[in-house]
């Protein structure tokens, strides 16, 4: 290699680091998407909202057994719509899937939507977490909050927001310690991003054992999880599965949902692609993953700025998102404080921090 080419080399690098150094490891570094919070510390539960400036295009992958899913059906790939304008996480389980109405509210306020002749209609997919037995007052009367806390997130949705025990993660746990939302973020080596939020309600458990060791740790980036890493060894007991409520968990009150958001040019079918790769980063974060206990879901965004290879590309692109997947779901918790509640989880800082 000539002198002249290592130096458009080390610039080259250069430039990437600083794009790298520029992102806040949040879903926002994918420029046009926002996101807001709106919770309730005595109903201890809450709503987030993602919100595309611009219609993104987006799909969805579901591996749990008990998933809570609004508009679902639009997003699967032999349906006509492929942008949507929103994606609305909430907990409140079933009860929580009025948020996308609140969201719509605000949406159509704004004039966004998809038009038919005379009439604009939102696109809001979203999904649930099972939060109703977390200790918090869910006797809230006639009708569920969630249709005004999705109004409210989507109202305050902005490119810096909370992670933890916020939004959808307020009331968020896992197995063993307080869950909540993390986010994380990354560049391929050709500059093109992809981030994720997570919402952690699972089954499961996100540490090795009850140590302070995250599973997600060969992938932490900058210490964003406490930089313990892993154990020097592992014994039969921190293999052990642990389960949120013991033998009396049901499918209903477990779930992890992600959103997935890149600048990359994707079709339906590449985001559908996009998405099913990154669930790998559930199993590279939570043990066990993907059972009948939980409602696991990835939504998969693209804003559509940057062209890559629809295959090789395709799959680098993939491989980043599943890596981003699993900080994000270690980030949630490690972010995460406890409920002031009787009998609640201990945050892991509580612990170890």
């Amino acid at each position: 290699m000539r002198f002249d080419e290592v130096d458009r080399s080390t610039a080259v690098q250069s430039s990437a680091c600083r794009r790298v150094h520029a992102m806040k490891n949040l879903l926002t570094d994918i420029s046009g998407v926002r996101v807001g919070h709106a919770d309730d510390a005595t109903l201890a539960s809450g709503v987030t909202a993602v919100i595309f400036d611009k219609p993104a295009v987006a799909a969805i992958d579901v591996r749990g057994g008990g998933p809570g899913i609004r508009e679902a059906a639009v997003l699967e790939l032999a349906n006509t719509v492929e942008r949507i304008d929103a994606i609305a996480l909430a907990g409140g389980s079933a009860f929580g899937l009025e948020a996308g109405a609140g969201m719509q509210a605000w949406l159509a306020e704004q004039g966004r939507g998809f038009a038919i002749r005379g009439a604009i209609i939102p696109i809001v997919p979203g999904a649930i977490v099972f939060d109703l037995l977390n200790g918090g007052d869910k006797a809230w009367g006639r009708f569920a909050p969630y249709r005004d806390l999705g109004y409210a997130a989507a109202a305050a949705a902005a490119t810096d927001f909370a992670l933890g025990s916020a939004g959808a993660g307020l009331g968020a746990t896992t197995a063993n310690f307080k869950g909540g939302l993390g986010s994380a973020s990354a560049a391929t080596p050709g500059g093109v991003r992809v981030a994720a939020l997570a919402v952690v309600n699972a089954v499961g458990s996100v540490t090795v054992g009850d140590g302070p060791w995250f599973w997600a740790a060969p992938f932490e980036a900058d210490g964003e999880y406490g930089g313990r890493g892993m154990p020097q060894a592992f014994t039969p007991g921190m293999l052990t599965m642990r389960l949120k409520g013991g033998t009396a968990a049901t499918s209903v009150e477990n779930t992890t949902l992600a959103v997935v958001a890149t600048d990359a040019v994707l079709t339906k079918p590449q985001a559908k692609r996009l998405a099913m790769i990154a669930q790998t980063g559930f199993a590279r974060a939570i043990y066990p993953v993907h059972a009948p206990l939980d409602g696991d879901v990835v939504f998969a965004a693209a804003t559509c700025e940057k062209p890559i290879d629809p295959l090789a590309g395709l799959t680098e692109l993939g491989m980043v998102a599943a890596n981003v997947v699993a900080r994000a779901i270690a980030r949630g918790v490690y972010a995460a404080t406890a409920l002031p509640f009787p009998d609640a989880l201990p945050a892991w800082k509580d612990r170890f921090g």
